[in-house]
């Protein structure tokens, strides 16, 4: 069976979340701060794709509407 790598890797952002949320709430004070930045890539790297979505989807229409001023 053959796996897409796009779906796997979608579900790597939210894990990172789950991971360091529950290491911050399940680990000793002394070792929490190592589950930050664990949990900060996870949310660039959502915050990421939501950017760069919206800015392809804004370049598209824009083309779409060049197109249509030149008919």
């Amino acid at each position: 069976m053959k796996f897409n790598k796009r779906l796997i890797l979608s579900f790597v952002a939210p894990c990172m979340i789950l991971i360091s949320a529950s290491g911050l709430i399940f680990r000793n004070n002394s070792r929490k701060i190592f589950y930050l930045p664990i949990g900060l890539m996870g949310i660039v790297i959502i915050l990421e794709r939501g950017i760069s979505r919206q800015l392809d989807r804004k370049n598209i229409l824009k083309k779409i509407k060049s197109y249509q001023q030149v008919k």
